[in-house]
C-alpha cells in the first residue's frame, strides 16, 4: 500500500467513525391551524398541531438534536417556548418575545436545538398572546442513552399525562379581558389530555409504569391521586429524587414530575385524579381510568380524597421532603449529585417581590415595581447587535423599592456575567399561590417559608440535597428562595408561569453575558434568524 492510499483510508476510517458517532436528529413539521375541538363536550375554537388538541408528544433521546419546522396558519403572529428545554449554548431558540420575532401568519420558522443532559419530563406550548388557553401544547420527554444508568428498575411502559385548567371562553375573549382591565375569570373545568373524565390509561396487571405528569393549565395547581394506587416519585424536571412514596402529589402550573404506578391491585378500572387548589370553595376535579388489561368493571375501592383544598401547610411540607437523589446517575455518567451547590459562594441575591398595581387606570402586575413590556424589538437582537434604545440594565433593581412606590411599565432586563452563582429570592406578598419559571438554567430549590424573608432565612436553606428544577412554586404570603449557576449564556426568559400575571407584566429577563465570542460559549445569530422592529432592516447573516 502507498503512503496516499494509507492516508485516504484513515481519512475515510475517520469519516465513518464521525457519521456513526453523531447524535441523532429528529425531524418535525408541525402546522399550526385554527380548529374545533370538544374538551367540555360542546364545540370550541382550539390551537390545533397538525390537527390534534393537545399536541403530538416529542419522544427525545439525551443528546438528540430536535428540529422543528412550524408552519403558522393562524391569522396572527404565532410562538413556541419549550418549557424545561435547556438550549445550551443558544436563547435563539427560546420561542419568547425577548429572543425570537414571531412567526408571522402564512409563513414558517424552524428550531434547531439540542436536548443536553436533562433527562426527564416536560412541555412545550405557545408564549404568545393567550393561545396556550385555546391548544398548542404538548409533552415533551426525553429518555437517557444507553450508557446512563436509572436509580430504578426499567418500568414495563409509560403514559404522558397533560393536565390543566380549561375555560369555556375562547382566548381571544380572555384577551380582551385582560386588555381592558380586568382579571380572567375562575377556570370551568380540569382536563387531562385534553378530556374531561375521559382518558383511558391501559396496562397489565402486575407490572410497572412510569407517569409523566405536567401542569399545563394557566393559573391553577392540582393534586394528583390514584385510587387504590401509591405514586412512587422519580423524578422532577430532569432531576432524579429521593424515591419516596405518596398517596397524592401537588402540581402547581408549568411544573412536571415523573412517578412509578405499579399495578398490583385486582383486575379493574381505576380512578386517576386531578383536584384544584388554593382555589376556595371553587373546587374542580377531573377524572381519567387507569385500565387493567381484561377489566370489565370499576374498582369498589371508594374514591381517594385530596388534601383540603386551601391547607398551604400541607402542601409546604410535602414539598420539602423533595430532595434529590446524590446517588443517581444525571444524564452524563457521573452522579448528578456531585455539584455541590451549598459550598459556591454567592455573587449577588435578588429579591423579587411581586405585587398587583393600577397602571394608566388598568390592572397590571409588577416585579420589584415594574411592570414589563416586550418591546417590538426582541431583546436578544438589540443586545446582538448593539441597537439601542430598546433597553437597558438599570430598570428593575436587585430588591424591591420602598413601600408605598407607584408601579410603573418598563422593560425589564437584568444584567449577570456568565458563570455568577446568584441567590434568588422570590417574595410573595399576594394571597394567591405564585409559579415561576426560569428558561436556560436549571436552579436548586433552597427554601421556602410563610411570611417576609430575612437574611436569618439562609439558616433554614437545605444546602446538600435541594432538588434541582426550572418552576418553583410560592405560597401566599410566602417566599421561595433559589440558587442558580447562570452557565448558560444569553438572554433568558424568568416569568410568571401564572399566565394572567406573565401576561400583565410579572415577567422579565436574564441577560447571561461575557466578553469571549466563541460558539463554545454562544452559538452564533441563526441564518433564518427573523428579523422585527428596529432589527427589521438589518442585513440577514
Amino acid at each position: 500500500m502507498n503512503l496516499s492510499s494509507f492516508f485516504l483510508g484513515v481519512l475515510a476510517c475517520w469519516g465513518a467513525l464521525s457519521v456513526i458517532a453523531e447524535d441523532r436528529y429528529l425531524y418535525f413539521t408541525w402546522e399550526i391551524t385554527n380548529g374545533t375541538i370538544y374538551p367540555l363536550g360542546f364545540p370550541q375554537p382550539g390551537i390545533l398541531i397538525n390537527g390534534q388538541f393537545p399536541g403530538p408528544t416529542i419522544e427525545a433521546i439525551t443528546n438528540d438534536n430536535i428540529v422543528v419546522n412550524v408552519i403558522n396558519k393562524l391569522d396572527e403572529k404565532f410562538l413556541i417556548t419549550w418549557s424545561g428545554i435547556k438550549q445550551r449554548r443558544t436563547s435563539w431558540e427560546d420561542g419568547v418575545l425577548g429572543s425570537n420575532c414571531p412567526i408571522p401568519p402564512n409563513s414558517n420558522w424552524t428550531y434547531k436545538f439540542q436536548v443536553k443532559d436533562q433527562v426527564g419530563t416536560y412541555t412545550y406550548f405557545p408564549s404568545t398572546k393567550i393561545h396556550k388557553a385555546a391548544g398548542g401544547f404538548g409533552g415533551f420527554n426525553i429518555a437517557q442513552r444507553s450508557v446512563i444508568s436509572i436509580p430504578y428498575p426499567a418500568p414495563d411502559g409509560e403514559f404522558t399525562l397533560l393536565i390543566g385548567d380549561w375555560y369555556k371562553l375562547n382566548h381571544r375573549e380572555l384577551r380582551r379581558q385582560l386588555d381592558s382591565g380586568k382579571n380572567l375569570p375562575d377556570p370551568d373545568s380540569l382536563l387531562i389530555n385534553g378530556q374531561k373524565n375521559a382518558a383511558v390509561f391501559t396496562g397489565l396487571p402486575g407490572k410497572t409504569y412510569k407517569l409523566r405528569v405536567s401542569n399545563v393549565g394557566l393559573s391553577t395547581s392540582f393534586n394528583f391521586r390514584i385510587q387504590g394506587h401509591d405514586l412512587k416519585l422519580i423524578e422532577v424536571e430532569g432531576a432524579h429524587t429521593i424515591m419516596d412514596s405518596y398517596n397524592s402529589l401537588d402540581v402547581h402550573v408549568g411544573q412536571s414530575l415523573t412517578v412509578l404506578v405499579t399495578l398490583n391491585g385486582s383486575i379493574a378500572d381505576y380512578a386517576i385524579i386531578a383536584s384544584t387548589r388554593f382555589t376556595g370553595p371553587n373546587l374542580l376535579t377531573t377524572t381519567a381510568t387507569l385500565r387493567y388489561a381484561g377489566s370489565n368493571t370499576k374498582s369498589p375501592i371508594p374514591l381517594p380524597e385530596g388534601p383540603p383544598t386551601n391547607d398551604v401547610q400541607w402542601s409546604i411540607n410535602q414539598a420539602r421532603t423533595i430532595r434529590l437523589n446524590l446517588t443517581a446517575n444525571a444524564a452524563r455518567p457521573n452522579p448528578q449529585g456531585s455539584f455541590h451547590y451549598g459550598t459556591i459562594p454567592v455573587v449577588r441575591t435578588l429579591i423579587l417581590a411581586n405585587s398587583e398595581a393600577k397602571i394608566d387606570g388598568k390592572l397590571r402586575y409588577a416585579v420589584n415595581g415594574i411592570s414589563h413590556v416586550n418591546p417590538n424589538t426582541p431583546l436578544k437582537l438589540a443586545d446582538w447587535y448593539n441597537i439601542p434604545g430598546v433597553f437597558d440594565l438599570n430598570t428593575i433593581k436587585d430588591v424591591p423599592p420602598p413601600e408605598g412606590t407607584l408601579a410603573k411599565l418598563g422593560t425589564s432586563v437584568i444584567g449577570f456575567t456568565l458563570h455568577d452563582f446568584v441567590e434568588i429570592v422570590f417574595q410573595n406578598n399576594e394571597n394567591y399561590i405564585q409559579s415561576w419559571h426560569m428558561d436556560g438554567s436549571s436552579f436548586y430549590v433552597v427554601g421556602f417559608d410563610n411570611g417576609m424573608w430575612t437574611p436569618d432565612a439562609r439558616k433554614t436553606y437545605n444546602l446538600i440535597d435541594g432538588i434541582s428544577r426550572y418552576t418553583v412554586q410560592v405560597y401566599p404570603k410566602s417566599w421561595s428562595a433559589i440558587m442558580v449557576s447562570l452557565d448558560n449564556k444569553g438572554m433568558w426568559n424568568l416569568r410568571s408561569a401564572i399566565w394572567e400575571r406573565r401576561y400583565l407584566g410579572q415577567d422579565l429577563y436574564l441577560r447571561v453575558w461575557s466578553n469571549e465570542q466563541s460558539v463554545y460559549t454562544e452559538t452564533l445569530v441563526p441564518p433564518n434568524v427573523l428579523y422585527c422592529g428596529k432589527a427589521k432592516h438589518l442585513p440577514k447573516s
